[in-house]
């Protein structure tokens, strides 16, 4: 038994023997089984440890090695293979018929899409296929260029209106300047009211309309050299670069033939000529850089860079007046076909007289005005303006007119130089002087518009990748001063 006494300064405890004993046993066995858990876990993480150390220590050596050697090999600059430097060689040497002079291009090495020919291929049914079919070389060189008349076409001619709405053909009027407040309409373009515009899409064997190149005093002044040289093409490739936004590319890929038939035709303003001769590219003296013939434009029409380069965009059969057939590539791109199998595998091969590239992004008008404005391309006034009466003529939400595609990037377009299809480039023209030279906005109004126009390949993004190497633009373009 305990006894316990008590007094006024301290406590006093008494325990049994049997009970101290018990309560040290059990004391000491709660201890000892903390103790030699604790020492046991250490010891199970320790060999598990030097376990992993010996199973992986070569992988833990190598990845710091492969890291740093990745490293170094993604800082070195890719140099062009000699396949690409060969064909460049083969490619630009002068056609047998007409040699020349000029510098050979440099290369840019830093642009790895520069001079590729390798087909752009696509998935179809389970099976890898090229994008762009282009006939076997000996039957390119067997070629026979169609050179006939468009059958049944709903426009037979085309002329062109003046400022006292008296109709000329292929003459020049002269007229003290005009501007409107409410347009970029000048001598260049002529002033077209609403009333002609509604009128212009009235479709007639003959038509009239505005089709820029107004007046000898509008701009877009051309050396009489080059308009002969310009008047002897039959099919040409043309391009431009205004503002001296981008170099030139040399076009690759062609065959003899085309080398023999064909006109490279690359528009420049001074600004562009500057730039290119502050960086070594001197046109020869036979007006040629490489394959391009380089045509200088002065006094150009516009302030607005995008919009004067629509005009050798729009306006081929204007520039080229005999010519019966055009490919045009826009100035960031490389050609890289061709243009004899192009023209062939888009137009002849399927009785098409126009092939344009479709947008690979949006489907809708509406859409695409959405992005413009996003992007900071136009103002939304501008568009808002441009869509209001597109909405007030009627035009559809509906992402395909026709059961087809409608809105097109337009880098690429292939055409034939008939009544019709230049009739539609007239009033494409005609629009994005009116509105915004954002093209893509106002394409697919005109297609809807002239609805007699169906026979038009509106190709997809994979037939011009194959067509063009991509290089994107080098420099911003420098705006002409007021």
């Amino acid at each position: 038994m305990s006894s316990s006494m008590f007094n006024n300064n301290s406590i006093s405890i008494s325990v049994s023997d049997d009970d101290l004993d018990e309560l040290g046993r059990m004391r000491v066995r709660v201890r000892r089984k903390r103790k030699k858990h604790g020492h046991r876990v250490k010891n199970e993480f320790a060999r598990r440890l030097i376990r992993l150390l010996l199973r992986y220590w070569a992988l833990l050596i190598f990845l710091p090695a492969a890291a740093l050697l990745i490293f170094e090999v993604s800082r070195m600059p890719r140099k062009p293979s000699l396949e690409v430097d060969s064909k460049l060689s083969a490619d630009t040497r002068p056609s047998l018929n007409n040699s020349r002079l000029s510098p050979a291009p440099k290369l840019i090495n830093n642009k790895t899409n520069l001079n590729r020919l390798d087909p752009t291929t696509r998935i179809v049914a389970g099976v890898r296929d090229r994008c762009l079919k282009l006939l076997p070389p000996e039957e390119l060189q067997r070629l026979e260029i169609p050179m006939g008349e468009e059958p049944n076409s709903p426009v037979k001619n085309v002329i062109y209106l003046s400022e006292n709405e008296t109709p000329y053909v292929g003459g020049r009027a002269t007229l003290p300047q005009q501007r409107t407040n409410a347009t970029r309409f000048n001598l260049f373009t002529g002033s077209q009211t609403l009333d002609q515009r509604e009128k212009s899409f009235k479709v007639d064997e003959t038509s009239e309309l505005h089709c820029g190149f107004y007046s000898d005093n509008g701009g877009f002044k051309i050396s009489d050299e080059d308009k002969t040289y310009m008047k002897s093409c039959k099919i040409v490739v043309s391009t431009c670069a205004f503002g001296g936004g981008d170099n030139l590319y040399q076009p690759i890929g062609m065959s003899e033939l085309s080398l023999e038939k064909v006109c490279y035709v690359a528009f420049w303003d001074e600004i562009t000529l500057a730039a290119q001769k502050s960086e070594g590219r001197e046109i020869g003296e036979d007006h040629f850089i490489g394959k391009w013939r380089v045509v200088v434009v002065r006094d150009l029409p516009f302030t607005d860079q995008r919009l004067n380069g629509k005009i050798p965009k729009m306006l081929a059969h204007r520039l080229f007046p005999h010519a019966k057939y055009s490919i045009w590539v826009d100035s960031k791109s490389q050609f890289r076909r061709d243009p004899l199998g192009v023209l062939e595998a888009l137009l002849w091969r399927s009785t098409y007289v126009l092939a344009i590239s479709e947008h690979g992004a949006r489907s809708s008008v509406y859409d695409e005005a959405k992005a413009v404005v996003k992007k900071h391309k136009a103002t939304p006034e501008e568009v808002e303006v441009q869509l209001t009466q597109y909405r007030v003529d009627g035009l559809p939400e509906d992402k395909r007119f026709n059961g087809k595609k409608a809105l097109a990037e337009a880098s690429v377009i292939v055409r034939e130089h008939t009544p019709l299809t230049n009739r539609l480039m007239c009033l494409w023209f005609n629009e994005v002087v009116r509105f915004t030279s954002r093209d893509q906005l106002s394409f697919p109004y005109v297609l809807w518009r002239l609805k007699v126009l169906k026979n038009i390949n509106m190709f997809p993004v994979c037939i011009r990748k194959d067509l063009v190497n991509s290089m994107g633009h080098i420099r911003k373009a420098k705006p002409l001063i007021n």
